[in-house]
């Protein structure tokens, strides 16, 4: 796929996921095969940015590009100024949010509020597009609501505006992450335009991202929460999307390997005591699939210091050893991430 000036390898990416795609998550991402990678959400407003999580966001360090930087806001020129901002600071691409539902951003008008409001998204594309001299792309819902989903307008307004490629998650602002994800809305915005099209939710399987693609028309697929503790998910999909056939999913060796290497990337990331708490979740994530991984993660979320934590994880991996080395994750049942992350 193609976007702007960059040909991208695949067309499988991971979506923005606050709290979760962060530098290291990003990296482990792109070494499983995902051809694309957008930042955590940056806030618009400039006295943030001097914030240590603003500054964390930011950091792309020996990341392979293309750049890819997402804000967001509510106001057209402090939008602008953002973008330009990150493009000083390295941004390749910059991608506008108006797709998360949560309500301390949908309060302020911001995210998926935005799609309420299709005067001032065609103002806020406008000035973005503008202001910067790299693609700008914008990831949205199917609406504010089921009864008033707009998608197709807002995508033409893109278009309009100069926007280089259009992410469609396929639920409105009001289902925040509730019911299915519908696809018959992105297939009518692929059918609207000529811009790439990238479908996003309820991406779980390569099966998943076959069927979405087909149905939809749609240039690329983007996976969230289903890659969370199996960034494996990346590779599995891009096999089987290419060749028709599912590749060898993990061995125990491989996951320990990775998840090791992915702890020790997040002490170094945060430091120590802020890594090991991040580390908890996405630990959780992956051991949640496999033995006794639920009691591990129990144990190790009361851990909190970073060699403590690797010592945990390298016994139960080497414990456990002979009794997960037959173990597949694709025949272990996905558990829902709302469950994991509670």
């Amino acid at each position: 796929m193609q976007l702007g000036p960059y040909t991208l390898r695949n067309r499988v990416f991971v979506a923005p996921m606050a709290g979760i795609t962060d530098r290291p998550f990003r990296q482990l991402c792109r070494q499983f095969d995902a051809a694309y990678a957008v930042s955590e959400m940056l806030s618009s407003r400039p006295e943030l940015r001097g914030s240590r999580r603003s500054r964390l966001r930011r950091d792309h360090s020996g990341e392979s590009g293309p750049i890819a930087v997402q804000i967001a806001g509510a106001d057209p020129q402090m939008l602008a100024d953002a973008a330009r901002f990150n493009v000083d600071e390295g941004a390749q691409i910059i991608d506008i949010n108006m797709g998360c539902p949560a309500k301390k951003v949908c309060n302020v008008a911001a995210g998926s509020a935005l799609l309420s409001n299709e005067a001032l998204v065609a103002e806020i594309l406008t000035a973005v597009v503008n202001a910067v001299d790299v693609p700008v792309t914008l990831k949205i819902r199917t609406g504010p609501s089921p009864q008033q989903r707009n998608a197709i307008r807002i995508a033409r307004l893109a278009e309009a505006a100069g926007i280089q490629a259009l992410t469609v998650h396929g639920r409105t602002r009001a289902c925040m992450f509730r019911g299915q994800a519908e696809y018959d809305t992105m297939a009518a915005v692929k059918a609207a335009i000529r811009i790439p099209v990238i479908a996003n939710g309820d991406i779980h399987t390569a099966e998943d991202a076959q069927r979405v693609l087909q149905h939809t028309g749609a240039d690329a697929v983007m996976i969230g929460r289903a890659a969370q503790g199996q960034p494996w998910l990346f590779r599995s999909i891009t096999h089987f999307l290419a060749t028709g056939e599912h590749r060898d999913t993990p061995s125990i060796e491989e996951i320990a390997t990775t998840t090791l290497a992915h702890l020790d990337a997040l002490h170094d990331f945060y430091g120590e005591a802020h890594g090991a708490r991040i580390a908890r979740k996405h630990i959780g994530w992956t051991v949640a699939r496999l033995p006794a991984g639920e009691a591990f993660r129990q144990q190790f979320n009361r851990l909190i210091d970073a060699s403590e934590q690797r010592k945990a994880l390298q016994q139960y991996f080497a414990t456990d050893a002979t009794s997960l080395f037959h173990i597949r994750t694709t025949s272990c049942p996905i558990a829902p991430i709302e469950r994991l992350a509670a």
